[in-house]
């Protein structure tokens, strides 16, 4: 029935009552959210007793060879005859990478340490002044975000030394566990997989108890309101920079040792002397063993924990915006952290199904269940996230988002916060198998990589960059599609959450990471050791599926460092809206912003040639020294010969290189967007973060899978895929029996030459452009007060960039001088224009000035690289004169 006048008129007082009365969509706290810590805490103390369970059972297998020397078919044990010589080269190598992995990392974490103590108290000072009210410093969140620097400083060195720890542990017992004429694929497969499980397992569980007892202490510190719960995620997003700081260090710093040596060992001993990979007469061979456990475990380790850290802090910070998940209770705030929990547990349920329900008893199981490893996890990972997204997140039951819950402008719900935790999630796996699509050699791309290597290395190279390039089109697509999903559903927020379901399985992902290198230290362990065939048949089959998973892993790596470093930016844009109090719009068209966006692109390029120049220079200084012992002592180069070369000098050689060639690349990433806030403001922060995240990613992509699609091309050759063309097109290389020898041919040769050039582009300049996107964002973030500070986000330049009051009176005179005179009228020149004229007559003169230079004769006396010149002045030592020129000429 049609209301009467009198009805309507009293219904609507009542309306506007129920309106005013409408606060936060009147959500409340539920006993869900009461129960969120405790899961935090519970499934992080779950994670790092399963690690210390893991580690029991990889420390239940001796360091014996003897142990499984049993007889193949006839008497002869798989071992050969002397076991005991075997067993004491076993110990021997395994002392030897163990404390040249020590002696590593104790230095770089010494540069780290001193890091930490300068950054610690600039970085409380200036956010301290930039927080400043009235005049007065914030001296609270200065000193509470170094706080937080500090102890995500020290997680990250915690979890990065946990993990080399355990690689140098296990990769002779892996070794000895392939020796099982019976098990041996079980065993080895277990011990190696266990391993990567105690470091996922323990990484996990440090760092979700690390992140949130460090809120709950500062919790303490801030009032329990909206504006309270903005400052406690404001310092503690500190936590997320410095453990982002560390893994810096550790990706460039680790990556440039394990490749020194790696394109050392391989230039001087296999391409020069023919000699097998990890020989024991290769003075470069435990270097090489050394870095894969430095490099691509502690390095690994720490970028991902920096992940986690700054998806974690992202998502906080961003969902601290919003009244109603603050209204909803502390268990709301902290449901990013709840989904990393429960992923623990998830994870700890799908290990057992690689050990012990379905485990590797052949070589064509291992691919098969690792991969399974990704699948279940998924799957299991699913319904989970939806049960905590209902039981934790708000639903407003009144108001203009009745049902859910507003992020920003944005009117969210629980059932849209799970679809971008899903998001992620399924997207990191269709990434990872993309990526394995284009690495693994059971499919085409690769084997198109090695029947290139028939021409010889020019067509191999080409044919791999290609790859590489073609490699980036489908996760870029994923990710454009996941991002644009997410920010759909839930803005900024929906990013970070997606970020933190592609990282929901970490520990999984991270077991899978490290089991590669500890195979790959096994193989080189049995080598050495001069163990029956059979043992490193084992090993390299091993290894070569790890390098498929580890390809995997390195677009885990890129995707979530990707969607990471967009939801740091969504926080960087919330702390400006914050400040602005309301909506920040930015305009790519502003010439500031686009002038940052051009800079931004451009960085991964100087930061990938300054680590790949620093890889070539630290190699070059290896292939002398390796040849100088091969020179001063001919005995190395007889086969089964007893003499052993200088291992230790290789080792410092990589040492020294690493820890000096670090600080450039490190301080590079560091300092541009700090400078770039200071002196031209907040808006080209912005460009530079959009150009720096858009241009990384693809590099990275592209650059991992160039590396890894070379690398198994070679694998491809090595293991006999190729004998039939090789057997024909050089019939030289088949010997008396008709076998062809596979690594005599000029097509194995030209795989090699590919594979080398790879390595530095998959293990130290691809892994280190994750660390660039995410730490330039999280930097922006925790200094944007500082942006803000200086003359109101415009920086120290912003008069000669852009003044607003200058730019608004222009325009209005613009304006009405049109409107009289009806023709366009130029500005006067301001000191704007002449600095840019001046700016552009400087870099005119010195772009000819440089294609001058460039295109001059070179001079007569070339500086020689410091490395270099090291490696040519060891006392006592001769070097070949024309090798020095030759490396002269090049530098």
């Amino acid at each position: 029935a049609p209301e009467t006048p009198l009805a309507s008129t009293s219904a609507a007082p009542s309306r506007l009552m129920d309106d005013f009365a409408c606060v936060n969509g009147n959500i409340t706290a539920s006993d869900a959210s009461e129960a969120a810590p405790a899961l935090i805490i519970v499934t992080g103390l779950i994670g790092i007793a399963f690690s210390v369970f893991l580690l029991k059972l990889v420390s239940s297998i001796a360091l014996d060879v003897a142990s499984n020397n049993e007889p193949l078919v006839g008497s002869e044990p798989i071992n050969g005859a002397d076991v005991a010589e075997q067993n004491a080269r076993l110990l021997e190598l395994y002392a030897a990478i163990t404390t040249g992995a020590n002696a590593f990392l104790r230095s770089e974490y010494k540069l780290c340490g001193i890091f930490i103590v300068l950054a610690f108290p600039a970085m409380s000072v200036l956010i301290a002044w930039g927080d400043k009210e009235d005049g007065k410093w914030e001296w609270k969140n200065g000193w509470l975000s170094g706080v937080s620097f500090v102890v995500g400083a020290i997680t990250s060195i915690v979890c990065g030394y946990i993990g080399m720890r355990v690689a140098v542990f296990s990769n002779a017992r892996c070794t000895v566990g392939a020796c099982d004429p019976s098990k041996g694929w079980t065993r080895s497969f277990n011990t190696a997989f266990r391993a990567g499980g105690v470091m996922g397992f323990s990484l996990t569980g440090i760092a979700i108890l690390a992140l949130y007892i460090l809120l709950a202490i500062l919790r303490t510190a801030f009032p329990d309101s909206d504006e309270g719960y903005k400052q406690l995620m404001d310092v503690v997003a500190g936590f997320g920079l410095g453990g982002s700081s560390i893994a810096m260090f550790g990706r460039v710093g680790g990556g440039i040792y394990t490749k020194a040596a790696d394109v050392g060992a391989d230039l001087a001993g296999k391409v020069v002397q023919d000699l097998p990979e990890d020989d024991p007469h290769n003075p470069g061979t435990i270097a090489d063993n050394v870095g894969d456990n430095v490099g691509d475990v502690a390095g690994m380790g720490s970028d991902l924990f920096g992940s986690f850290g700054e998806a974690s802090c992202a998502a906080l910070l961003v969902g601290a915006s919003s009244p109603m998940i603050v209204a909803a209770g502390w268990g709301a705030l902290m449901f990013p952290l709840t989904v990393s929990g429960v992923g623990i547990v998830v994870c700890l349920i799908t290990n057992f199904v690689a050990t012990d329900l379905s485990p590797v008893r052949k070589e064509a199981d291992i691919e098969r269940v690792l991969k399974t490893q990704l699948l279940v996890s998924s799957l299991l990972m699913t319904p989970c996230v939806y049960g905590l997204a209902v039981a934790l997140l708000p639903s407003a039951t009144c108001g203009g988002c009745t049902g859910g819950f507003y992020i920003g402008s944005i009117c969210s719900s629980r059932i849209n916060a799970f679809l971008c935790v899903a998001f992620g999630l399924w997207g990191g796996c269709l990434i990872g198998f993309v990526t394995e699509y284009y690495t693994s050699f059971s499919y085409t791309p690769v084997q198109e990589v090695a029947n290139a290597c028939r021409t010889g290395a020019a067509t191999n190279i080409i044919y791999g960059l290609a790859l590489g390039y073609k490699s980036a089109i489908v996760p870029v697509f994923l990710l454009s599609l996941i991002v644009y999903g997410a920010h759909t559903l839930a803005g900024f927020y929906g990013i970070a959450l997606a970020a933190l379901g592609m990282l929901s399985t970490l520990a999984t992902c991270l077991a899978i990471d490290v089991y590669g290198p500890v195979c790959d230290n096994a193989g080189g362990i049995a080598e050495m050791c001069e163990l029956h065939p059979s043992v490193r048949e084992k090993t390299d089959a091993l290894d070569a599926a790890g390098n498929t998973t580890a390809a995997i892993g390195k677009g885990f790596a890129i995707g979530s460092a990707c969607l990471v470093g967009l939801a740091l930016f969504g926080a960087f844009v919330t702390r400006l809206e914050d400040a602005a109090g309301g909506d920040l719009h930015v305009d790519l068209l502003d010439p500031i912003t686009f002038a940052g966006l051009l800079v931004g692109a451009m960085l991964p390029y100087w930061f990938s040639a300054m680590t790949m120049k620093s890889v070539g220079m630290a190699a070059n200084a290896m292939v002398l020294e390796i040849k100088r012992q091969f020179d001063a002592n001919p005995n190395l180069l007889i086969p089964n010969h007893p003499d052993r070369p200088d291992y230790d000098t290789c080792i410092k050689i990589s040492t020294d290189a690493s820890l000096q060639e670090m600080i450039a690349p490190g301080a590079l990433v560091m300092l541009s967007p700090v400078l770039c806030g200071v002196c031209f403001g907040t808006r080209c922060v912005t460009g530079l973060l959009a150009g720096a995240i858009a241009s990384s990613v693809q590099m990275a992509i592209s650059s991992s899978n160039t590396g890894g699609a070379w690398d198994n091309a070679k694998k491809y050759i090595s293991k006999g895929a190729m004998d039939a063309v090789i057997g024909e097109e050089e019939p030289e290389t088949v010997d008396n029996t008709g076998k062809v020898q596979t690594k005599k041919s000029q097509i194995f040769k030209a795989a090699v030459t590919g594979d080398t050039v790879g390595d530095p582009l998959k293990d130290t300049s691809g892994p280190a452009l994750n660390i660039m996107m995410k730490l330039m964002a999280i930097i922006s973030v925790v200094f944007a007060p500082l942006f803000l500070a200086i003359k109101d986000g415009d920086g120290l330049l912003g008069f000669v960039v852009h003044d607003k009051d200058v730019a608004a009176a222009h325009d209005a005179v613009v304006a009405a001088t049109r409107r009289l005179a009806q023709v366009p009228v130029a500005s006067p020149a301001g000191g704007g224009e002449l600095v840019a004229m001046a700016f552009g007559l400087v870099v005119g003169v010195g772009g000819v000035l440089a294609v001058q230079r460039a295109t001059a004769p070179p001079r007569a006396k070339a500086a020689k690289p410091a490395l270099v010149c090291r490696a040519a002045k060891v006392e006592g030592t001769p070097v070949e004169p024309r090798l020095l020129a030759h490396t002269a000429s090049l530098a």
